[in-house]
């Protein structure tokens, strides 16, 4: 009975000892747990694309939280995410300026010729990497849809060889345009209604001989722009969306349709 008795109270000793131990270490190692970062988190899209420059929605909250990142900062969930996340950091949201991709290529199958066949994984990063140059124009779309694949808002689709964003549909995630290995994908402003829809360097007679709507570098829209938002580099032009007023002049001089203007 002694022996029980004795074991009993070695038990509870122990018990004691280790229930103190807790409660020193936990005051110890206590860290605070900031609880704007869950509420933060709740209000992310949940996405976990990136596009913020974070790993993911609990990063990009963590960051948010700590101050390191703007209210504003996750392209997906757009004004009204911000507006949301300010009021539980106490701090007033500018609203984040609406973008969208657009990609830099009209050369589609009727306008471009195919010079050699591809056969391997459809995609576009594979395509490239295997030195095969299928197309006339080396600079344009490959259309496997390497960009359709990673799109969550399922806004691209590949028309006559070429992708094709719909604006509407596009949070403006970047995960295209990280993808496309001739970097022919870019955010700009979804108010921005004029485009250079090329990315053909080479001079304005070879441009002719491999694609019939590619920039020529004529400089033509150049003249035709009032506020001095175009300007073409190594032969190409490119409008400069913050001075650009959506005239559409540029677009109705340019011989080859390179610059297009969305309705």
């Amino acid at each position: 009975m002694a022996g029980i008795l004795i074991a009993t109270a070695v038990i509870a000793v122990c018990g004691i000892l280790v229930g103190v131990g807790l409660v020193f270490f936990g005051r110890k190692f206590h860290v605070d747990v900031d609880e704007r970062v869950s509420a933060v988190r709740e209000l992310l899209p949940g996405n976990n694309c990136g596009a913020c420059g974070y790993a993911g929605c609990d990063a990009m909250a963590a960051a948010i939280a700590s101050g390191e990142a703007p209210v504003n900062g996750c392209p997906v969930g757009g004004a009204s995410c911000a507006e949301k996340i300010g009021e539980v950091m106490g701090v007033s949201a500018d609203a984040a300026e609406r973008k969208v991709a657009y990609v830099r290529c009209n050369g589609s199958c009727e306008h471009t010729a195919i010079k050699a066949n591809y056969t391997g994984i459809s995609d576009c990063r594979s395509a490239v990497a295997s030195g095969i140059s299928m197309w006339s124009c080396d600079f344009g779309c490959m259309g496997y849809g390497s960009c359709v694949k990673v799109c969550p808002a399922h806004a691209i689709t590949v028309v006559d060889g070429v992708a094709v964003v719909d604006p509407d549909k596009c949070v403006a995630c970047g995960l295209c345009v990280k993808t496309c290995p001739k970097a022919l994908i870019e955010l700009i402003p979804y108010d921005q209604k004029t485009f250079v829809r090329c990315r053909n360097t080479n001079r304005g007679p070879q441009v002719k001989n491999i694609c019939a709507v590619g920039c020529i570098g004529c400089r033509l829209c150049t003249k035709q722009c009032e506020t001095g938002a175009i300007t073409v580099t190594d032969n190409l032009a490119h409008i400069d969306t913050a001075l650009c007023t959506n005239c559409g002049k540029c677009a109705e001089k340019c011989p080859t349709k390179a610059i297009n203007v969305r309705k």
